[in-house]
């Protein structure tokens, strides 16, 4: 059944390259009717977020300043994945310059697609417990960051109300919670 959905694609046209990413546009014939469309495409490198839980089980936050919004966020550690640079080390890196929180227990909690309608990208979501702080933070020259801890119900809560509302954040959850076969139905 899958197979009459999916579209033919033809090679990759290039679109613009800019800082962190590149669009391109793909040709691609309607699985049904032979129609031809093109698509626009966002090639972007993989990323990774980390939700680090410290040895008294806080969850390690960072607060910065968003472009797209124009406001600061909640969120937690993450960013890319840099050339030749496997997920697992590029969360461990992210969570020590972020935040100088280090952790020798992690577990990949799963990896989703941020948009696949137009990216082709993959997020890794990762859980490192014991962290602690070992040195200062050392964010990259553009990243003004605001380091704190809060108790994983205050998390929560903050969940609930939308005060952290970042969709990559709200995916690293979502694993956690799966995880912790905490996804049941609402009473």
């Amino acid at each position: 059944m899958a197979d009459d959905l999916a579209w033919r694609l033809g090679p990759h046209l290039p679109g613009h390259e800019y800082r962190i990413f590149k669009t391109a546009f793909v040709d691609g014939t309607h699985p049904r009717n032979g129609s031809i469309k093109r698509f626009s495409l966002v090639e972007a490198t993989d990323w990774v977020n980390v939700i680090a839980l410290t040895v008294d089980h806080r969850v390690v936050l960072v607060r910065q300043f968003r472009a797209g919004t124009a406001r600061v966020c909640l969120e937690i550690p993450g960013g890319m994945v840099d050339p030749g640079e496997d997920a697992a080390t590029a969360a461990a890196r992210e969570l020590a310059e972020e935040t100088g929180y280090r952790s020798t227990r992690w577990s990949l909690l799963g990896t989703s697609r941020p948009n696949p309608a137009i990216q082709n990208n993959t997020l890794h979501s990762y859980l490192a417990l014991g962290c602690v702080q070992t040195a200062p933070p050392t964010p990259e020259g553009s990243e003004v960051i605001e380091v704190s801890t809060l108790a994983l119900s205050e998390v929560q809560a903050q969940l609930r109300s939308g005060a952290i509302d970042h969709a990559l954040v709200l995916a690293a959850f979502a694993h956690l919670a799966l995880a912790q076969h905490a996804l049941v139905a609402p009473a």
